[in-house]
């Protein structure tokens, strides 16, 4: 039996080549689209050395990427980490494009090769075609040629405007990048290569016609009837389209000082963080899908005897470092690993749709005991994000088994109370608490655009609804809203706003 299983391995030994990279993939690939019934699109492996890997970790990931100081100082950063031992490099990378480019490190084992495939070429693939945020909000055909764009532009404008007159434009649009998406409306589709090339004649056009003498017109007067001023006011907020949560966005289309080519680079850096976004709210389900297929592609290849005892060791081994959690009282801990959440949430839901208990039966009768995990887990990963899977998927079992409860904490409180244990009330109440933990939404500072008056003072007025009591840090806030009025070009103020009562706790400005 032994004899005959290792005549059909697909490999021996640590050492690869291409002949057997391509004989691996062929074999995960039957798995995953016949067995699993994943839908992917077309795999792009390219092998890079521990080098390339650094470099690109230090640009956010994309093969495609216009130059900043800040990469190589995380570069130089990253390198002396790894160089001391003291930060192992990810065994692959990938990228959300079509085709879906997958970077695999050439030090990498035969074995760990066929791991990162399944995880990353199958795995993360499918997600990324499937889920509803990444078709709604991110255009996986247009990405690489939007980068190729972005490099060769801001290279350009370097050569053109000097790298310094580049180097602040980008220094404060990284600045806002996390206030440089869209939430709650659909951003632009990215343009095609001709539309592209009509933006560049229309941009070169503006750049020779740019007057400056409109900065010498006088100021309107201000309106000394008070209706007449709250009238004026809700109509340029009207024709503004205020309130506006995307801050790079305003001010590329308002901003009265910047010439045609920094706008593009506004726009260059706000399209790269809607790219990113999405992979911000589903951290755990992407993750979690793609180390539930590897682990399922790598069993079925050992039970078909295409991998040996021993090389399926080596797999188990790493599979095990990936969904390792430790416990809250280990030096280790830094958190829930969206690896080892998203990786048993995954498990669970093939075990309540094949073995359900009785409490499985009540919490989930849409799907426990239907028999058909394969089809439940792809409509999951197609419809849900972090939070509504946690809240909707999360079992009692799980919690269990993850030994969460609640805290609740009051400033005013010298002791912390455990409001939510394991009953049927406090599993509901440690899920949606969960849930909530993973809300963008809730994390990310609500702050916006409420109103300019672009023919009087011309000072932008932003509002931040304040949630739960938490404030800005003073320092990073004020060196931010430095960085807007670069941008602007006039004086930033900031209110704070209680978001329950409306009360006003705090104001700041740039002046």
């Amino acid at each position: 039996m032994a004899k005959r299983a290792s005549a059909g391995l697909l490999f021996h030994g640590s050492d690869w080549n291409f002949t057997t990279l391509s004989r691996a993939y062929e074999a995960i690939e039957a798995i995953a689209l016949d067995e699993m019934g994943l839908d992917i699109y077309p795999n792009q492996l390219e092998i890079i050395s521990s080098e390339q890997m650094l470099d690109a970790y230090s640009s956010v990931g994309m093969p495609l990427m216009y130059q900043h100081w800040s990469f190589g100082k995380r570069f130089i950063f990253e390198d002396h980490l790894y160089r001391k031992g003291q930060r192992g490099l990810a065994y692959e990378l990938v990228i959300n494009s079509n085709p879906c480019i997958t970077y695999l490190m050439e030090e990498n084992t035969m074995a760990m090769q066929t791991l990162v495939t399944a995880h990353a070429s199958f795995g993360h693939n499918h997600f990324f075609k499937n889920n509803y945020l990444f078709r709604q909000w991110t255009d996986a055909g247009a990405i690489l040629g939007y980068m190729d764009f972005a490099k060769k532009y801001i290279a350009k404008c370097e050569e053109r405007h000097g790298l310094d007159a580049v180097e602040e434009i980008l220094d404060s649009a990284h600045a806002l990048m996390d206030h440089g998406v869209f939430r709650y409306r659909r951003p632009p589709r990215l343009s095609s290569e001709k539309v592209r090339e009509r933006a560049r004649e229309r941009l070169e056009y503006e750049e020779q016609s740019y007057s400056d003498l409109w900065r010498t017109l006088p100021l309107a007067a201000e309106s000394r009837d008070p209706e007449e001023a709250e009238r004026n006011a809700t109509e340029r907020k009207k024709i503004l389209n205020l309130p506006e949560e995307n801050l790079l966005y305003f001010i590329e289309k308002h901003s009265l000082i910047l010439e045609p080519w920094q706008r593009e680079i506004l726009r260059i850096v706000r399209v790269i963080a809607q790219y990113f976004y999405p992979q911000r709210q589903t951290k755990v389900m992407n993750e979690g899908c793609a180390t539930f297929v590897h682990y399922t592609i790598i069993n079925r290849l050992f039970d078909q005897g295409k991998i040996s005892e021993g090389n399926m060791l080596e797999l188990l081994r790493s599979h095990s470092n990936v969904v390792f959690q430790p416990a809250f009282d280990d030096p280790r801990f830094s958190g829930i690993n969206p690896y080892a959440l998203g990786f048993a949430m995954m498990q669970d839901i093939e075990r309540i749709c094949m073995l359900p208990t009785a409490e499985d039966r009540e919490w989930f009768p849409s799907f426990a005991g239907n028999g058909d995990w394969r089809s439940t887990l792809l409509d999951a990963w197609a419809n849900h994000r972090d939070e509504s899977f946690i809240l909707q998927y999360l079992s009692p079992a799980l919690i269990r088994k993850f030994r969460l409860f609640s805290l609740s904490d009051v400033a005013t409180d010298n002791y912390c109370e455990v409001s939510s244990i394991h009953n049927e009330r406090g599993y509901a109440a440690v899920r949606a608490a969960l849930a909530r933990s993973y809300d963008v939404g809730a994390r990310q500072p609500d702050i916006q655009v409420i109103d300019v008056d672009l023919l009087g003072d011309r000072q932008l007025r932003l509002k931040h609804i304040v949630k739960d009591g938490l404030r800005l840090e003073e320092a990073s806030r004020d060196a931010t809203l430095m960085h807007l009025r670069h941008l602007w070009g006039y004086e930033v103020s900031l209110e704070g706003v209680d978001g329950e009562n409306g009360a006003v706790l705090y104001e700041c400005s740039t002046g």
